[in-house]
């Protein structure tokens, strides 16, 4: 009897590691800030309260779901500053993410939240939480393009018609600035995001990550104001 208890404790502990790890999935990641309004910010993207909140040229917020992006001509949508990075402590910290999972599309990852472990660089170890805010046209599969001032503008520059930014974004076009004195520079709204990137962050260069979906918290849906049917953020 002592044998069979044995082997019943030790498949329920390898059915719960099963578990845990059907629910962990690899991906990568890279970095941007394009000031641009984010894809999951237009209605009709998924099943949700309402799309993320956008703000004007001035970081008001929007009222307006249907304004126009502000990465196009007459746009005047742009990302919300307060959509930046924040670290609660030196191993835990929140915000969001342009998204692209295998196998689904903006239906399924708007305004999702999840759970990244960083698995490799510099912040190996340290846990990243985000809502998912954009679709990234140009990423791959598994992908969480992370939002930080100073990572690169990418495909988009709204920065410029925004803060004024060179034509380029700050830095580099794909990648950003390179140093934390850079950060010193910017609009005083997007200076905590940019050491975001080399305090906590540690400067990683596109770490890989485990991932999984989590129930969204309430500090990311109360700033981005998007809520996916059913869940209960707290």
């Amino acid at each position: 009897m002592l044998l069979s208890l044995t082997n019943l404790a030790i498949l329920s502990v390898v059915a719960t590691v099963s578990t845990v790890e059907a629910q962990q999935k690899t991906g990568r990641t890279t970095r941007y800030w394009d000031c641009c309004k984010g894809s999951c910010g237009w209605s009709g993207k998924a099943s949700v309260n309402q799309p993320i909140t956008s703000c004007d040229r001035n970081d008001n917020p929007l009222t307006n779901m249907g304004a126009k992006n502000g990465c196009e001509n007459g746009g005047q949508a742009y990302m919300c500053t307060n959509q930046s990075p924040w670290a609660v402590n030196d191993t835990l910290s929140y915000g969001f993410a342009a998204v692209k999972l295998t196998g689904q599309n903006e239906g399924t990852w708007c305004c999702a939240c999840y759970k990244l472990t960083f698995t490799s660089g510099p912040a190996a170890g340290k846990t990243h939480i985000v809502q998912a805010t954009n679709t990234g046209g140009d990423l791959g599969q598994n992908h969480f393009d992370l939002a930080m001032p100073g990572g690169g503008v990418g495909l988009f520059n709204g920065c410029t018609s925004q803060w004024g930014a060179p034509p380029n974004g700050w830095g580099q076009q794909y990648g950003g600035i390179s140093s934390r004195s850079e950060c010193d520079n910017f609009p005083e709204k997007l200076k905590p995001g940019c050491y975001w990137r080399f305090d906590f962050f540690q400067n990683s260069d596109n770490p890989d990550v485990t991932f999984e979906e989590i129930t969204c918290p309430k500090v990311l849906t109360d700033r981005s104001g998007c809520i996916r049917n059913g869940q209960n953020p707290t």
